[in-house]
């Protein structure tokens, strides 16, 4: 699915949020590295596709009415066999209508379970007087917690993206902290100017979200995004 399709069903939809399918089937046809995830509408297309993608996979409820969907329990993870696929999916189907019963469902997102990384987050958001800002910085609840990020006006250029990675206070951990696996920052580097491109093309994203980012040696892939319409886009 390319950005003119998804916003044009967003738009007919009457939504600003893209599913997490969608924005990331968007953000793959750009070039940027996030797991291969697929809509399930039923527990038997779940299986197939659980089957296709290879054990353990993660399944999350599809809703733009439902934000947070771990906290109705429509996310299970590490789901290792077909029986449980099928399972998985009745529960957060179930969870999901006693939670939200007037929400509208897609259905169910199957991923691949990634190895844990180095959580690291990228981000987009609009500042009404310079445009869309590009943030980086350590991923998952730390970001929450220590707001350790660093900032920069898209476009960005190769030295910009370099710049903005190393004056995290967190970047000991990237190259490595006490043992543990570094991260590729050369990858990293790359990531932030596809995502710096692919926002400068497209004004009609008003947020964006790549968080949590698992960050490897030789690679990084993110399991979780969300891209946020302006109105009327």
């Amino acid at each position: 699915m390319v950005m003119k399709e998804a916003v044009a069903l967003a738009k007919k939809e009457g939504r600003t949020l893209l599913t997490e399918v969608e924005a990331k089937h968007v953000l793959k046809e750009a070039g940027l590295n996030v797991v291969e995830t697929r809509l399930a509408k039923s527990k038997e297309e779940a299986r197939k596709i659980a089957k296709e993608l290879g054990f353990p996979v993660v399944m999350k409820i599809q809703s733009p009415d439902i934000i947070h969907k771990s906290d109705i329990g429509g996310v299970k993870l590490g789901i290792d066999s077909e029986a449980a696929v099928a399972a998985a999916y009745d529960e957060i189907s179930a969870a999901a209508k006693k939670a939200a019963p007037k929400a509208v469902v897609h259905g169910v997102s199957v991923q691949a379970m990634a190895k844990q990384g180095i959580e690291v987050i990228l981000g987009i958001t609009k500042d009404p007087q310079f445009g869309p800002v590009l943030m980086f910085g350590l991923g998952g609840v730390l970001v929450e917690v220590l707001k350790d990020v660093a900032f920069r006006i898209v476009p960005l250029n190769k030295r910009d993206a370099s710049q903005m990675i190393k004056e995290i206070k967190g970047y000991p951990l990237l190259e490595g902290y006490r043992g543990q696996e570094p991260a590729s920052v050369p990858k990293l580097e790359e990531e932030i100017l596809k995502l710096s491109e692919f926002v400068d093309k497209h004004p009609e994203i008003k947020e964006l979200d790549l968080n949590p980012i698992f960050a490897y040696k030789d690679r990084i892939t993110a399991v979780d995004a969300r891209i946020v319409l302006e109105d009327g886009s």
